[in-house]
């Protein structure tokens, strides 16, 4: 169970993979979207996962109807807003949302830098009108190779103050970390944090270059940490966090299911493993279903989903000082109800 007396905390959150499909319904029809469904229910299965998909690509397929009706500036300020609506009601007291404005933008050939514009509005006003705090992360989408990759930074660049981190998703498999140590050193000069996707779909020397190569300070995922020793040892020595995702490493067969997880000696060895919910939208669940079903399908005990929990609160993008505001906050009452 969760806490009370600590904040409820998501670390891993896509935003452009938490979009509610009354949103996708009312975009399309707006701005002339084929949809292959003309209510929820018709088109959730094309955008849910009810079964594991034949690998990550697969699952970053079902993403596509979601950034598929985002026609506009006002579309992206939309599904913004609402993320950080949705965050409120599953009780999260601290989000960081991250996104790929190259891969917001491409359906409709927006400019990806009017994209991280409406986003940032978007999260403004959603933090504003429910008091979740909310950090943005932004994502060089490696499917796209350097080169769009160091356009997508430049457009991120444009709303700097906007962000606390950088990240690399998308294509692991294909598009290793040394093909973008150029952008990650310009992202850690514009005084960014970094995060990477790794060892997910590559392997623990993936999980060593975005370290090595990147300046990871957290890995999202690291699904395959644990096949190296020396890796093991080398993030629960040096304080590099997990950014753990149960559900969704199922959904994209990265595991085989929730038992053979390894979150749970992750949390054994020492590392700073949190639970997070990486896509909620294609996933179908929420930080409360991650906690409360997935943790313990995945063998964690009551005590290794506490410390989660509090791993969350000491690796997140935040001041000593802001970490202290939150605590004071779960402890006084502003909890996850």
């Amino acid at each position: 169970m969760i806490d009370p007396q600590l904040p409820f905390i998501d670390l891993h959150r896509h935003l452009d993979g938490s979009v509610r499909l009354e949103t996708i319904l009312d975009l399309a029809q707006r701005h002339g979207v084929k949809l292959p469904g003309a209510t929820v229910e018709e088109l959730r299965p094309h955008v849910q996962v009810t079964e594991p998909q034949p690998g990550l690509m697969a699952f970053i397929g079902k993403m596509l109807w979601m950034t598929g009706v985002l026609a506009d500036a006002d579309a992206c300020r939309r599904i913004a807003r609402e993320n950080v609506e949705d965050a409120k009601r599953e009780g999260i007291s601290y989000l960081e949302l991250r996104f790929s404005p190259w891969f917001m933008a491409e359906p409709h050939g927006l400019d990806p830098a009017s994209v991280v514009a409406a986003v940032a509005q978007g999260v403004a006003e959603g933090a504003a009108a429910t008091g979740v705090r909310v950090n943005l992360i932004g994502i060089l989408s490696r499917t796209y190779g350097p080169e769009i990759a160091m356009k997508e930074l430049e457009a991120l660049l444009t709303h700097r103050e906007s962000f606390v981190a950088l990240d690399l998703a998308g294509d692991e498999a294909n598009f290793p970390a040394r093909l973008f140590t150029e952008h990650f050193r310009k992202g850690r000069d514009a005084g960014w944090r970094i995060t990477v996707h790794a060892g997910e779909a590559g392997g623990s020397e993936s999980v060593w270059d975005a370290i090595r190569l990147l300046g990871a300070e957290r890995i999202g995922h690291g699904v395959r940490a644990l096949d190296d020793p020396a890796l093991a040892d080398f993030l629960a020595e040096n304080r590099i966090a997990i950014e753990a995702n149960l559900t969704s490493n199922v959904h994209t067969s990265t595991v085989p299911d929730l038992a053979s997880h390894p979150l749970r000696e992750m949390l054994a060895h020492g590392l700073l493993a949190s639970i997070n919910t990486d896509d909620p939208g294609v996933s179908a669940i929420d930080l409360r279903h991650e906690f409360e079903i997935a943790a313990p399908a995945a063998g964690l005990s009551q005590k290794q989903i506490r410390q989660a929990q509090l791993n969350a609160l000491e690796t997140a993008f935040l001041s000593a000082e802001e970490k202290r505001e939150l605590r004071t906050k779960a402890v006084n009452g502003d909890r996850a109800p």
